[in-house]
Parts: structure tokens; C-alpha cells; sequence
């Protein structure tokens, strides 16, 4: 039995001492969407409060984990009475459900980038999500990463829409998620 956990220790060790842990510098990153709105323009916004980490060793990205938290009142798209709208019962309910969470379940190497599969937690709903990462570099002390994924809004509980006299509807299902990350160790 020693000898098993001596070998198991021999293989582990040099694993766990490459992972490290890296925090998202929120000053350097961003969390945003767009959607199409009255179905010609695309409603474009931001959420101003997140924090997040990631763990694993930028040589091997497909053994990280990510986890990041965003404040969804601090959603801002630069109009204050669509922002309260969103905050509201209509869309996110913040007040019940002040946080959006992913957290990656596996990461794997995608053509020339990265896919990042994990449970986003929305309104109260978890639903697995693939993020594209497109660029990733990790130089010194910093890794950069951009990603970007779809989701259907529905899925997450979020339904308010309204018929458009001239056909159509206010919002449309579809919301496209940019992320750009910038985490320190």
C-alpha cells in the first residue's frame, strides 16, 4: 500500500505543483452582450461588477477551471430606464437573483483556440453553455484570453417580449456574450 501511494505521489506531485491560481483582473476585462432589439438594431451592453479565478497551468489550458461571478444589477447599456427594465422582473429579477455564475466543467482544444464548457447560472436556471475562446496568450505573470458564446435567453427564464405592430418582437432570444479576460497570477 505504501509503495502505491509513493508511485501515486511520484505522478501527482509534479501535476499539482503547475497549477496555480489566477485571478481575474477586472480592470483589464470585460463582460458584455448584444441583442437584437426591434428587430433591425442590436441593444449592446456591459455588466460593471464581476470577479473571477482560473486554475491550471497556462502551458496545458485544457486542465484549467474557470469560475466567474458577475453583479447583474450592474448591467449598464447606457440607458438608465432600459437598465432598470432589465433589473427588473421583466428580465433578471435581481433582487431574487442578484448573481450570474459560469463555472467550466472541461476545456479542449478547438481548431487554432479553446472551447470552454461549464454551467452558467441565470435566474435561477443552470443551463451547460460552450464559450469560443478565439485568443489565448499567457506571457510572465498575465494570461489574456477573448471568448464569446450564444445563448437563448428563454432557456434561462427570461421571456418578457412584446409584439411589434409591423411584425416582429422587442427582443430577440438570441443573445451573443463577449468576454474579454485578463487574469494574474
Amino acid at each position: 500500500m505504501r509503495k502505491l501511494i509513493a508511485v501515486l505521489l511520484f505522478f501527482i506531485a509534479p501535476l499539482a505543483a503547475h497549477a496555480q491560481t489566477w485571478k481575474l483582473d477586472t480592470a483589464h476585462s470585460s463582460v458584455g452582450f448584444s441583442v437584437r432589439h426591434m428587430v433591425v438594431s442590436k441593444a449592446k451592453g456591459t455588466f460593471r461588477k464581476f470577479s473571477g479565478s482560473a486554475t491550471g497551468d497556462p502551458a496545458n489550458p485544457a486542465a484549467a477551471r474557470v469560475e466567474i461571478t458577475i453583479d447583474a444589477a450592474s448591467i449598464d447599456t447606457g440607458n438608465a430606464d432600459r437598465d432598470n427594465d432589465l433589473r427588473s422582473e421583466n428580465f433578471f429579477e435581481v433582487a431574487k437573483y442578484p448573481t450570474i455564475v459560469f463555472r467550466s466543467k472541461r476545456v479542449a482544444r478547438s481548431g487554432g483556440g479553446l472551447t470552454i464548457v461549464g454551467d452558467l447560472t441565470m435566474h435561477g436556471v443552470t443551463k451547460e453553455v460552450t464559450l469560443d475562446v478565439d485568443r489565448f496568450t499567457a506571457a510572465g505573470n498575465k494570461v489574456q484570453t477573448t471568448a464569446t458564446a450564444k445563448i437563448n435567453r428563454k432557456d434561462f427564464g427570461i421571456i418578457w417580449n412584446k409584439a411589434l405592430d409591423g411584425g416582429g418582437v422587442a427582443v430577440a432570444d438570441e443573445v451573443s456574450v463577449q468576454i474579454n479576460a485578463e487574469f494574474v497570477r
